[in-house]
């Protein structure tokens, strides 16, 4: 559709949002809060779960309760590291001031959801399956329909339809020579994926604890007085029970304890985009590109993201958002970038050990990613 015809158009609405997960609703609630009128486009009912470690880090309780968001769940006072071994020694950091929280991922969605409804955020159900553009406004096929706004926000996460239908997730050239043939290999050897259960115990810490294997991480979460979660890190094809013996300490935590939620996967982690803006379209979340899951702070970057897009847009300067995207994520993507390629390495073993002997570090860098 060239330019003419969509700035002719009449639209039905100042921000279109892509995704109803928590990303997709902490945007709505900002663009409401902001007093622009939304519809959330999403195919799926219900609240939406996700197989992920469901700790929110210190950062993201305020940004939740800006949104008016209150959710239940467990205090989370700190990080630990240990090794798989049994007996070995570990190391954990204290957050200072304020900590966390352990919630589960369906009861955060039912209460970003419940905001969303009170504010007036229109809903749409269906698939975006089509975008065009103009200088005036978006338009997006959704199962049978166009719908017509000023704005656009893909918050579709990691395998986004919106960053592929506007060219923004970048796609690996495919050579034959022997050097595309080894970055192809160490990219699939790179892929990580994620599975995570829960299980009927009463968590036994109020820190999140990361038990460090030699083909995985599990990252255990109390999430109510009764349950935990448990999600695992893996490169893929990696058995969870085979790979959750191996930790013998943590194996019998919950050895015998009913499980509390059907098993999920996600992944591949590690999505990359060229850029976070077309035109009238914004990237928000794990939609706009994600290094790994395993530093946890992927629901604060989003919630931080989707605040500055709003703001952007409010302020009709959308292409002011990369600049904005690339501060709000910078200390993650350096930190995170690292921690996966040691995780990825032949030096992985080594996480835990230098942990243990630099716990000032250990500390600087949790307290870092945590605000």
């Amino acid at each position: 559709m060239d330019a003419a015809a969509t700035s002719s158009t009449a639209h039905s609405f100042d921000v279109a949002i892509v995704g109803g997960g928590p990303i997709g609703l902490a945007a709505a609630i900002e663009a409401r809060l902001a007093g622009l009128s939304v519809v959330l486009i999403e195919q799926r009912t219900g609240a939406i779960d996700k197989a992920c470690g469901e700790g929110l880090m210190p950062g993201a309780v305020p940004l939740l309760h800006r949104l008016g968001v209150e959710v239940e769940g467990l205090p989370l006072r700190g990080v630990t590291y240990r090794s798989a071994a049994r007996g070995s020694a570990g190391v954990t950091h204290r957050f200072a001031g304020a900590g966390g929280l352990g919630v589960r991922r369906t009861t955060l969605h039912m209460a970003l959801a419940l905001r969303a409804e009170q504010l007036g955020v229109q809903r749409s159900s269906g698939k975006a399956t089509e975008l065009r553009q103009g200088t005036a406004g978006v338009q997006v096929f959704v199962t049978d329909r166009w719908i017509s706004a000023r704005y656009l926000l893909g918050c579709d996460g990691l395998h986004s339809t919106v960053a592929s239908l506007t060219g923004l997730r970048a796609v690996p050239v495919i050579g034959h020579s022997r050097i595309s043939r080894l970055r192809r290999r160490r990219d699939r050897e790179s892929r990580r994926y994620g599975v995570r259960q829960h299980y009927a115990v009463a968590p036994w810490s109020d820190n999140i604890e990361v038990y460090w294997a030699a083909d995985a991480e599990f990252y255990v979460t109390p999430v109510s007085p009764a349950v935990v979660g448990l999600a695992m890190l893996s490169r893929q094809g990696t058995d969870f029970d085979t790979a959750l013996a191996s930790v013998p300490e943590l194996a019998e935590r919950i050895a015998g304890a009913e499980p509390a939620s059907s098993r999920r996967g996600a992944g591949p982690f590690g999505q990359v985009t060229r850029a976070r803006t077309a035109g009238r379209v914004l990237l928000v979340g794990d939609a706009s590109g994600y290094v790994d899951a395993i530093t946890g702070e992927g629901l604060r970057l989003g919630m931080a993201q989707a605040r500055v897009a709003v703001q952007c847009i409010s302020a009709q300067h959308p292409e002011r958002y990369e600049k904005e995207w690339r501060s709000q994520t910078r200390d993650f993507r350096l930190l995170t970038s690292a921690l996966v390629v040691f995780a990825t390495s032949r030096w992985r073993g080594r996480i835990v050990p230098l942990a243990v002997r630099l716990p000032w570090l250990f500390g600087s860098v949790v307290e870092r990613l945590a605000r």
